[in-house]
């Protein structure tokens, strides 16, 4: 894997979440991202090497190698910089409080099988995909 590529962990399992990486994948026109769902094995060793509690995280995370990691809405939010379109809507929703957003975040979080549903198991990327996907 090329070390300049972010990474996204999601809930596999999750609509919403995979529905999410089907949005960003489309959009994301300047190859940007990789993913892997949080079930992986390669998902559990990114979050076990950064000490994340999962429990606390709940969905998507992002991953700058050598940068930083982010959770929550701020990981939605820095996604979002690097989406053509988003990019304007993403740093005016930095000027609201992480503390706030997160309270929005969690709450979808929550109900977000209930709202969106889930799966028996983790999404299956197809052969043209399957690049973008870690394994």
């Amino acid at each position: 894997m090329k070390q300049n590529k972010k990474i996204i962990l999601f809930d596999g399992v999750c609509n919403l979440c995979n529905g999410f990486v089907q949005f960003i994948i489309k959009r994301d026109v300047n190859d940007v991202f990789r993913y892997a769902s949080l079930q992986s094995e390669i998902g559990q060793q990114l979050v076990s090497e950064r000490n994340m509690n999962t429990s606390k995280i709940d969905s998507v995370v992002l991953i700058e190698p050598r940068v930083a990691y982010y959770i929550k809405s701020d990981a939605a939010l820095q996604i979002g910089r690097h989406i053509k379109g988003y990019r304007t809507v993403s740093k005016a929703l930095y000027l609201i409080p992480s503390s706030l957003r997160n309270i929005i975040y969690d709450l979808i979080a929550r109900y977000r099988y209930a709202w969106f549903g889930k799966k028996d198991q983790c999404m299956i990327p197809t052969a043209a995909l399957k690049a973008k996907f870690l394994d």
